[in-house]
């Protein structure tokens, strides 16, 4: 985490990523759309995410 140490010597913090995870990173989707009975895979900007409209918390994306 080299990166994140320049970004706090730069700018005074640590990077906004860092800070707080908007969702999870995950190599296989399976699990995360299986969780819940409202998770749906969708596909944007070529990217694979679940999201769950009811519970905004259970969000994750393939890569």
């Amino acid at each position: 985490m080299a990166q994140a140490g320049v970004f706090g010597r730069l700018f005074g913090g640590i990077p906004p990523l860092v800070e707080g995870r908007i969702m999870k990173i995950r190599n296989s989707l399976k699990s995360a759309k299986v969780r819940d009975k409202d998770c749906r895979v969708v596909r944007r900007r070529g990217k694979v995410y679940v999201i769950n409209k009811k519970n905004p918390r259970m969000k994750a994306r393939q890569g």
